[in-house]
């Protein structure tokens, strides 16, 4: 989308904002104001009302925006003193806190309020259209409503918040909706129950996934895959506890960063301890055990293992969002001369793993913000550096990224791959991430040429991420229709009758030998419910086997996105499977 264009439509989901509020101050003139900006899609509002509202109001709001659109209004900002603005919004609680917070901060924003016509007035940086004549009233909609914190804090107030969708035409808004349409059916969170995935306990908490058999196979072959690309490259496996005295992270920044969103345990003894909420700490110690020469260099750790972080409950979904997060986590300590070899090395990681589950990856350089520096660790130099060292690697490797300011972690500078899923949806996928920071805090050296102490740099490297966050996009991107590779049951048999439930259970023991993941259904449905039953759980193969097959020797093979491809020798399809799981077959 070209900038000009891009920057009218935010314009466009912003007014809609704005007139939704207007629309419902009609409505409901006692109501109370949050803020309504304009996102992905579209745009929210958040409300205090003084009842419960449903979603079978939003129809009713629709139609009171739709006439105010139609009164082409026009859109002006106008800045104001903090005595104007708390004059004006006198009666909105939540207004007034947001100009308390304005005023006070060290760089003062300064208090602008938009007015459309003269029926609406809120406090607005802006980013509106000129009209409301401008905004096509055939081309939104408003979605669903939602709870929400004020300011996101579970210790304010919860207020309603209503979601909308909004293009340029009529036509990308039904494209869109159609597309919310699929999306639900591929909703991971159902998918996971029906196939039987993962779990969720009140007795364990919200946000802390239970996987079940089924899900542990996928998430262990996803896993497998990625170890089986880094052991090629050189790394090594460690593992680590899960939790550490609070000083570590202390030395190594994240306690001054972080110490609000850290699960805290005190010991008998008085001693503070906190859950770890990532990796990178506990394998530096690994590295600091002895003194390196430079000749050992780069060192290269992976472990796949659970961080856990105090999320807000309104924030937590399925297992998108969640508490207990497993990380297929690796560091590479390495010279600064070794740095461009690494990323390089890892890209190739990244590149094969997403190429085999047919992902297109886009290429972002998250950098930092330089107007914003204390944000970040280390010195202005050090993040140009870094940057810099990237920013050449990702063009060695004929990708053109995209840089994305003030997205870099507060250590350093990161490469971040987007790749889209099959309804057009970005999903975040791996990340490399350059520290030069880290490795300073806790002197990080090895000994070089000339025997003398060289400080060194840390690659952080994850291919999936969150598995938990992959995995929920995953689902929904295949609608849970697994590659056989991965596929937590590979093949199901089906004996037409219980006189062949023998011959099923011997072909069984035969795909076994070979690791294959099979199940035999020998219930007393009839055949044609097993088979629906099969389809329903996605089973890539599907084998039925009655008299004739009994006597041939053979089975007779139901493909689930292939349909029926007839009758197969055992040793034969074994072979076909065996080749189709070891070169991961889509």
């Amino acid at each position: 989308m070209a900038k000009e264009k891009k920057e009218n439509l935010e314009n466009i989901r912003h007014s809609l904002a704005h007139i939704l509020a207007a629309a419902v101050l009609k409505k409901f003139p006692g109501a109370k104001l949050g803020i309504g900006p304009a996102i992905e899609n579209g745009f929210y509002y958040d409300f205090l009302f003084q009842g419960q509202i449903s979603p079978d109001i939003l129809p009713e709001l629709e139609k009171i925006m739709e006439e105010i659109i139609k009164q082409n209004l026009s859109f002006s900002g106008k800045t104001v003193t903090k005595t104007k603005a708390i004059q004006t919004f006198k009666d909105q609680l939540f207004k007034l806190d947001l100009i308390r917070e304005f005023t006070k901060s060290k760089n003062k924003k300064s208090l602008k309020i938009y007015k459309t016509g003269e029926i609406f007035f809120d406090l607005c940086k802006g980013g509106h259209v000129k009209n409301t004549g401008e905004i096509n009233p055939d081309a939104f909609k408003l979605t669903h409503i939602a709870g929400a914190y004020w300011r996101g804090d579970e210790k304010n107030q919860m207020l309603t918040r209503i979601y909308g969708v909004a293009f340029d035409t009529k036509k990308e808004l039904d494209a869109h909706l159609k597309m919310l349409k699929e999306a639900k059916k591929r909703d991971h969170k159902i998918l996971g129950k029906k196939l039987d995935l993962f779990h969720f306990s009140e007795l364990v908490g919200s946000g802390l996934p239970l996987f079940t058999p089924k899900g542990t196979i996928l998430r262990d072959s996803l896993d497998s895959f990625v170890w089986e690309l880094r052991k090629e490259r050189g790394y090594q496996r460690v593992d680590i506890p899960h939790i550490t005295k609070n000083n570590l992270y202390i030395t190594s920044g994240h306690w001054e960063k972080f110490k609000d969103e850290l699960f805290k345990i005190k010991t008998r003894e008085g001693h503070l301890f906190a859950m770890k909420p990532m990796n990178c700490p506990h394998h530096i110690q690994i590295f600091q055990r002895k003194l390196w020469s430079y000749k050992e260099l780069p060192v290269r750790y992976a472990s796949t293992t659970k961080v856990y972080r105090d999320e807000q409950t309104g924030e937590l979904s399925g297992i998108n969002r969640v508490r207990s997060i497993t990380q297929d986590d690796a560091h590479s300590f390495c010279r600064k001369a070794q740095i461009k070899q690494e990323v390089k090395s890892i890209f190739e990681i990244v590149e094969k793993f997403y190429k085999t589950l047919g992902f297109k990856i886009e290429v972002h350089l998250s950098a930092h913000n330089p107007k914003n520096m204390e944000k970040y660790l280390g010195s202005p130099k050090i993040w140009k550096d870094a940057e810099t060292i990237l920013g050449s690697a990702i063009k060695e490797k004929k990708y053109k990224a995209i840089t994305d300011l003030g997205e870099a972690a507060f250590y350093g500078p990161k490469i971040d791959f987007i790749g889209y899923d099959s309804l057009g949806r970005k999903l975040q996928l791996a990340t490399i991430q350059l520290d030069m920071n880290m490795p300073e805090r806790f002197n990080l050296t090895c000994v070089d040429e000339k025997g003398k102490k060289e400080k060194i740099l840390i690659i952080h490297a994850a291919i999936m991420g969150s598995i938990e966050r992959f995995l929920s996009g995953y689902i929904e991107h295949t609608a849970g229709v697994f590659p056989v590779w991965i596929a937590p049951v590979q093949v199901k048999i089906l004996p037409v009758g219980k006189k062949f439930i023998s011959y099923a259970e011997k072909i069984k023991d035969s795909l076994d030998k070979e690791n294959i993941r099979v199940e035999v259904d020998s219930t007393d449905e009839t055949l044609g419910k097993r088979i629906r039953a099969s389809e329903i759980e996605k089973i890539p193969y599907i084998l039925v086997v009655g008299e004739k097959e009994q006597k041939k020797k053979t089975v007779n093979v139901r493909h689930y996105k292939k349909g029926v491809l007839g009758d197969f020798n055992v040793s034969k399809l074994i072979s076909k499977l065996i080749s189709e799981i070891k070169q991961k077959t889509i």
